[in-house]
C-alpha cells in the first residue's frame, strides 16, 4: 500500500477541476488507496470561494461528479461545480473504515450477486460463496456502485444506518437516493438505458449492468472542521483519527481569515469538548470574531 500526504487545497469553487487534477494524480500513484490525505471537505469556503451555487440537474450534461465527508455523512451530486442534490449516507465502522481519496466509477449494478471477501468479519463458511440477488443473506439491496478493492455504494437497510458507523468499509445510501443518482447519472451521460429496463431492474431480481460512458469520480474526505458559508461546523472525530484538536481548530480559523492569536488555547479546547457523539457545533466566523465563542448551536450531524 502506497500512502501520500497531500495539503490542503485553498483552490477552485469548482470540485470538478480539483477531482480532475488528483484523478490525473491518483493515476498514477494507485488513488483508491491514498488514505492519508489532508484535504478539505469539497462543501468547505476553501474549496467553494465562500457560496456553494445550487442548480437544478440538467440532462445531457456530463460534468457530474459526487463528493462524501465521512464525519458529516453527506454526500453530494455536483453539476458543473454547482450543488445538484444531497443523500446522507451510512459509513464503515471503526474497524472497516471507509478509506479516504479518489474513486472512479465506471458502472452501477442492479440486482447485485455478493461474493464475500476472505475477511475475518464473514463466517468461513461464506468466504469466496456466490450469494445471488434472490438470497436473504446478500445484503447490498437493489443497487452496488463498485469503488474498487472491493469498495462499494450500496443500498442501506434502513434509516437507521444513516449518520451512523455501520459497514465494513462501504457507503450505505437509502433505496430512493440510489434510485435517483442512478437516473440522474444515465440521464447526464445520455446513456443508451430504456425506461423499461429501469422498471424491470426495480420490479425484478434480474442482475442488470449499466456502464458508463465515462468514469464518474467519487472524492472522499475526512473533514471535522468545516467552514461552509461563513459557518464553522465541527463534527465528531468518528474515526478517533485525533483531527478535533486544538492546532487544528486554530488553522481552520486562521485560514478563513479569523484572527486566532488571542483565543486561547482553554477557549479553544472548550469549544471542542461542545462536540458529542452525532452533535456538531455550529458557529458562524462573525461570532468568533466578536468574541462570542459558545454562542453556536449543538445541532445533530443529519
Amino acid at each position: 500500500m502506497i500512502i501520500f500526504r497531500l495539503k490542503t487545497f485553498a483552490i477552485s469553487r469548482f470540485p470538478a477541476l480539483i477531482l480532475l487534477n488528483l484523478l490525473t494524480f491518483g493515476a498514477v500513484f494507485g488513488q483508491t488507496h491514498m488514505i492519508d490525505i489532508v484535504r478539505d471537505s469539497a462543501r468547505s469556503d476553501q474549496r467553494t470561494g465562500g457560496v456553494i451555487e445550487k442548480t437544478d440537474f440538467a440532462a445531457g450534461v456530463e460534468s457530474v461528479q459526487i463528493t462524501a465527508n465521512i464525519p458529516s455523512f453527506q454526500m453530494t451530486l455536483w453539476q458543473d461545480g454547482k450543488e445538484v442534490k444531497n443523500y446522507p449516507m451510512g459509513v464503515g465502522l471503526k474497524d472497516h473504515p471507509m478509506t479516504v481519496g479518489l474513486k472512479s466509477i465506471d458502472s452501477i449494478i442492479w440486482n447485485p450477486a455478493w461474493i464475500p471477501p476472505d475477511s475475518e468479519w464473514v463466517s468461513p463458511a461464506l468466504r469466496g460463496v456466490f450469494i445471488a440477488p434472490t438470497d436473504p443473506r446478500n445484503p447490498l439491496g437493489k443497487i452496488k456502485i463498485p469503488l474498487g478493492y472491493g469498495y462499494l455504494i450500496h443500498q442501506a437497510k434502513g434509516t437507521q444506518d444513516l449518520g451512523n458507523l455501520v459497514s465494513h468499509g462501504c457507503m450505505r445510501v437509502l433505496q430512493k437516493d440510489l434510485y435517483d443518482l442512478n437516473e440522474k447519472v444515465i440521464s447526464a451521460f445520455s446513456l443508451n438505458v430504456s425506461d423499461a429496463e429501469i422498471s424491470k431492474a426495480k420490479t425484478t431480481k434480474e442482475t442488470f449492468v449499466v456502464e458508463l460512458a465515462k468514469p464518474l469520480l467519487l472524492e472522499i474526505t475526512y473533514d471535522t472542521m468545516v467552514t461552509e458559508a461563513g459557518n464553522l461546523h465541527i463534527y465528531p472525530d468518528v474515526y478517533d483519527y485525533k483531527k478535533n484538536t486544538v492546532e487544528n481548530l486554530r488553522k481552520e480559523l486562521k485560514a478563513n481569515n479569523v484572527d486566532e492569536a488571542e483565543i486561547s488555547d482553554a477557549v479553544l479546547g472548550k469549544m471542542l469538548a461542545l462536540v458529542k457523539a452525532k452533535k456538531q457545533y455550529v458557529i458562524s466566523l462573525e461570532q468568533i470574531r466578536e468574541g462570542d465563542f459558545f454562542g453556536g448551536k449543538l445541532k445533530p450531524v443529519l
